[in-house]
């Protein structure tokens, strides 16, 4: 076979492979991506609704500018209450953000330490999650414990569980998913172990310690720790596509709205939030952004050092077997886009 022929054969076959996964693309996300981008942020965010949220909230703080709020769709379908860009939301894994602060001033005031192990901390957890022995809280930060995720659980999220007792009983007597320090695996149960971590080291409610340290010399008074702590009219209604039910009475973690949290995290990239000694610890066992899952919430919280802005975004509506997730991030990256050109215009 002749080179000629052989790169005719293999323009066919790429050909051919083009075609065949065209058949597969999820045109749902293509069309997203390829909208031409509107004129504002206000515009890309009532696009959001097009595609499938219920409600959409998002907070842009760029340096030199006044913090500035968008919201489309709704606070609450049933009853016709337009959304709020002021409304509290269940921010989920973001709050992971908050707990590695805590943990960064309690190691560098010498009330822990990231090299004890979890059999140091919880000695009663010695052969019941594997490898106790060799897990330090530092991995616990940074998920490479090898601790199973309890939300991983069969049908987890049908029923979840709401005291920490229960959700840990999930986890316990499992194999580990890896070695202690060899891979990383997210892992709610690392947190849960840490948020006791912080109760037994302080000797009240994480929450309370975080509120002393992070929320009130931030002043932030739109963040809680539970809904117990808020009017249930002020938060987002959540939804599960295919599922009625208004989920936001589920009781799941920290609520704040996208301002507390857009300040937050501008303190945290900042190192305003941080005292003497902190941020290089801090730096050292986690990330500056995060984002948020669960039924009925979903949120994006991230620092863009290039335009130097923080953008926060809440869509209230999540549907684990589809392209919800990739939407929320499609509709997020075309907002960024937008702040960039506007920034280079």
């Amino acid at each position: 076979m002749t080179k000629k022929q052989t790169k005719r054969i293999l323009r066919i076959v790429l050909l051919i492979g083009t075609i065949t996964s065209m058949f597969f693309v999820p045109w749902v996300l293509v069309w997203a991506w390829i909208l031409p981008l509107p004129d504002t942020v206000q515009e890309q965010v009532n696009e959001a609704i097009d595609h499938g949220f219920d409600g959409i909230i998002v907070y842009v703080d760029e340096v030199g500018k006044p913090p500035a709020f968008y919201a489309a769709g709704w606070h609450d379908r049933k009853n016709k209450i337009p959304a709020d860009p002021h409304a509290l939301f269940k921010i989920a894994s973001i709050s992971k953000l908050y707990v590695a602060v805590a943990v960064t001033k309690l190691v560098n005031d010498e009330r822990l330490s990231l090299d004890k192990t979890l059999a140091d901390y919880f000695p009663e957890l010695v052969g019941r999650i594997e490898n106790a022995e060799k897990i330090t809280l530092r991995m616990m930060v940074q998920h490479r414990s090898g601790i199973p995720n309890y939300t991983d659980s069969h049908n987890y999220w049908v029923a979840p569980r709401e005291s920490n007792k229960e959700r840990l009983e999930l986890a316990l007597d499992l194999p580990a998913n890896f070695e202690p320090g060899e891979d990383y695996g997210y892992s709610n149960t690392n947190y849960l172990l840490i948020r006791e971590l912080i109760d037994k080291v302080v000797g009240y409610s994480y929450h309370q310690y975080i509120k002393e340290e992070i929320l009130i010399p931030l002043n932030l008074n739109n963040t809680f720790g539970s809904l117990n702590e808020v009017n249930i009219d002020d938060v987002m209604s959540g939804y599960y596509v295919g599922y009625d039910a208004d989920l936001k009475t589920d009781k799941q973690g920290m609520l704040a709205s996208a301002e507390d949290v857009g300040i937050f995290l501008r303190a945290l990239n900042d190192g305003s939030l941080f005292d003497e000694g902190e941020q290089e610890i801090y730096s050292s066992i986690y990330v500056y952004d995060h984002t948020g899952l669960i039924p009925g919430y979903q949120s994006i919280a991230k620092y863009h050092k290039d335009i130097d802005a923080v953008v926060i975004q809440f869509t209230n509506t999540t549907y684990f077997e589809g392209y919800n997730w990739n939407l929320s991030e499609i509709v997020y990256s075309r907002i960024v886009k937008k702040l960039r050109r506007q920034r280079s215009s």
